[in-house]
């Protein structure tokens, strides 16, 4: 049978014709062809960067020298570290790292320069945020090196001596919290967080969309609830799903993974409920904006890509360009690997986690009001 019998040119055109008209009515279709590959392109080409550089650098010093002086200008002009304060002493440069507020502290230890002068071997400490190997390696690879750079400026004439042979002083580098630089124990709890946020949002996205796609949203509207009712008792049973998932993972991160728990459980599952509540009201939000369940899909994918790529999931956060940080930082996923890593690897307590836990309250509470303005306008 020729399956080309009977075929109409014209009538196959019209069909054509038919299709693109629809395509061009929907509105928000013909953004995301234009604007995801720009996306993606933008945030490729800029904003990725395996190679970060300008990491946030504090120091600890109790000798201040010339020698000590050469040495922080040599690292701020490795370009990989930017010295951004000096701290009073350990326990402070411990709390920085802890929070994520530096990625580095370098400790210059008391007579230092004395016992250099007299070819000790002094060492200076260089303590790292190593939760993220591939943030932290290279800089790390070029600490010691930099010795060498400031025997050659600085001990010159009588002190040529001691630039000679072995160098004149060491460097030790301690990688803190992943010492061994496995790059699962980053992974993995980031993945916790990309997992909750697509499904999270993708299911409650198709939620008010598929009410009105249906016939049923009409039913609803006409009951005596008022749109906050709506919206909270919508997410309700997806925040259950997401703490079951939450379990899973964490299963999974424990005894398939080995990943080490230093952390307490309950902060845990606190972390998750708080991303789960902002991931859901994003998720209703765009359900609210959404004309139907194609519609939804696209925004959920627009929020998803740059929401996973400048969380600091996949690429390093301090490697990212100054708007590209700008950006991820307005993403809830960004401070939920911020909570999830430093509960799981650092240990972090309270103190350590708020910085991260308030902006998800805030952008909960925000995207909420959103969801709920845009749900009234639904009744028109």
């Amino acid at each position: 049978m020729n399956p080309f019998a009977g075929f109409s040119f014209a009538r196959w055109w019209s069909i054509v014709l038919k299709e693109f008209l629809q395509l061009l009515r929907d509105t928000v279709t013909v953004r995301m062809i234009t604007v995801i590959p720009v996306m993606q392109m933008l945030l490729f080409g800029y904003a990725i960067n395996t190679d970060p550089k300008h990491m946030t650098t504090a120091v600890i010093t109790a000798d201040h020298s010339e020698f000590t002086r050469s040495y922080i200008a040599a690292m701020q002009n490795s370009e990989y570290f930017d010295i951004v304060g000096e701290l009073p002493n350990e326990e402070a440069g411990r709390a920085a790292l802890a929070q994520g507020k530096v990625q580095f502290v370098l400790n210059i230890p008391a007579n230092f320069t004395r016992d250099l002068l007299r070819g000790e071997r002094p060492a200076l400490l260089v303590e790292a945020d190593a939760t993220d190997p591939t943030a932290t390696g290279l800089a790390l690879a070029a600490v010691p090196q930099l010795v060498q750079s400031v025997a050659s400026k600085d001990l010159t004439g009588p002190l040529a001596k001691f630039s000679g042979g072995l160098p004149a002083f060491d460097v030790q580098v301690h990688r803190l919290y992943n010492p061994e630089g496995v790059s699962n124990y980053n992974v993995v709890p980031g993945l916790m967080g990309v997992i909750l946020s697509m499904t999270m949002v993708m299911m409650t996205g198709l939620a008010m969309t598929r009410e009105r796609e249906r016939g049923t949203m009409e039913n609803l509207l006409a009951t005596p609830v008022t749109p906050l009712e709506v919206m909270t008792g919508k997410i309700m049973p997806y925040i259950l799903i997401g703490l079951i998932q939450s379990t899973i993972i964490l299963l999974g991160a424990r005894f398939v993974f080995h990943i080490p728990f230093a952390g307490g459980v309950m902060a845990i599952y606190l972390a998750a409920l708080l991303f789960i509540a902002a991931s859901l009201t994003v998720g209703i939000t765009l359900s609210s904006i959404a004309q139907n369940q194609l519609q939804a899909m696209q925004l959920t994918m627009f929020y998803f890509l740059p929401n996973m790529l400048l969380s600091g999931f996949m690429f390093p956060f301090q490697g990212m360009p100054k708007w590209a940080q700008f950006i991820g930082n307005l993403m809830p996923l960004t401070y939920f690997n911020r909570l999830i890593r430093g509960i799981l690897l650092k240990g972090n307590g309270w103190s350590d986690l708020w910085p991260s836990i308030w902006p998800l309250m805030i952008f909960t509470v925000i995207v909420m009001g959103i969801a709920v303005r845009f749900y009234r306008r639904t009744l028109d």
